[in-house]
């Protein structure tokens, strides 16, 4: 394999420049460009920024203590401090990365809403899907129907949530998913919310690799399609993770965000605002609903997660390669 002769110099040509903070201006809008686009020349331009950071300011997220989540076909957890804090098994640390003057922390897993769609492509029988049919809904919305009127435990099922590997915090696209606890007697909705507590639990473990690492975790607030869609697992969220869970009031995060940081970028005399924090005050948005957690339900799954930590460390850290001898005799 070999790249294009127009990469050779890409870093110098078309990534040179200065490193700048998030909602800072990074020039004007040329003439040229302008009349390409049908705007007027001189609008200011702010610095880039990555789709799941650019969520923080819209979920109405300022600082330090609480973590942000995109939450949809995979998941995005962030986090932000004053201070550097080195953590093993987190993927991305960037100083002014999500807002100006914080650390900001990156971690995710690669398979979140896939989860779901391979089981229902896959693993639902006839009957399923056509009593689906018959209530005019989705097999999703029938399976969190009936997944809902579960209790935490009630299925016997746990599983690992790496059904296109593990992103963080083991980082190892090799290792494949696995459910444990399964009967006879196991019904699709109990598999769909294992599967949906796999994730949950997942998200738990890169949190509480940031809560070990010095950085302080009291709510999480999310955004993405699973999150507007899917009441049920917000509120494992909340009852797994054992903290408050608010949600994104704007079914288009992304966008919102990067509007309130063009808004500081162009400042007040340009009708925009001067700092981050009267830009989001005025431009966030949050649902009125919030998931607490459950006491009873936190008690379950904390001894959940202690179990899906044991398979975590045994099957993710070498111990026992068993998923990824199968994937080598697979290829064979």
């Amino acid at each position: 394999n070999s790249l294009s002769d127009g990469f050779a110099n890409v870093i110098n040509d078309k990534l040179k420049g200065d490193v700048i903070p998030v909602a800072s201006c990074a020039g004007l809008l040329r003439p040229e460009i302008a009349a390409r686009l049908g705007l007027k020349p001189g609008i200011v331009v702010c610095a880039g920024n990555p789709d799941a950071h650019v969520c923080a300011p819209a979920t109405k997220v300022t600082g330090p203590g609480k973590v942000f989540a995109i939450i949809g076909t995979s998941a995005v957890y962030m986090a932000m401090s004053e201070e550097l804090l080195p953590i093993k098994g987190i993927c991305g640390i960037v100083k002014d990365g999500v807002l100006p003057g914080y650390y900001g922390y990156e971690a995710g897993q690669s398979c979140c809403g896939d989860h779901f769609s391979w089981f229902t492509k896959n693993c639902i029988p006839e009957s399923y899907m056509a009593l689906a049919r018959e209530k005019g809904i989705s097999i999703h919305a029938l399976l969190r129907e009936k997944a809902s009127a579960l209790r935490a435990g009630e299925s016997g099922l746990l599983a690992l949530d790496w059904w296109n590997g593990n992103r963080n915090v083991l980082g190892d696209s090799e290792l494949t998913g696995a459910i444990f606890g399964l009967n006879l007697n196991t019904k699709p909705e109990e598999i769909y919310r294992c599967l949906i507590e796999a994730v949950v639990f997942g998200a738990r473990k890169i949190i509480d690799t940031y809560r070990n690492n010095g950085i302080k975790v009291d709510s999480l607030y999310a955004a993405g399609g699973i999150a507007h869609k899917d009441p049920m697992m917000m509120q494992i969220y909340a009852d797994v993770l054992n903290c408050p869970v608010y949600l994104s009031g704007s079914l288009q995060a992304g966008a919102l965000g990067s509007s309130i940081l063009a808004s500081v970028a162009a400042g007040r005399q340009k009708g925009g605002w001067d700092n981050i924090e009267d830009a989001v005050e005025n431009m966030g948005m949050l649902q009125d609903v919030v998931y607490i957690p459950q006491p009873r339900e936190v008690e379950i799954y904390d001894r959940l997660y202690k179990e899906y930590e044991k398979l975590h460390d045994y099957f993710g850290r070498g111990e026992n390669d068993v998923l990824k001898t199968l994937r080598e005799i697979n290829k064979v």
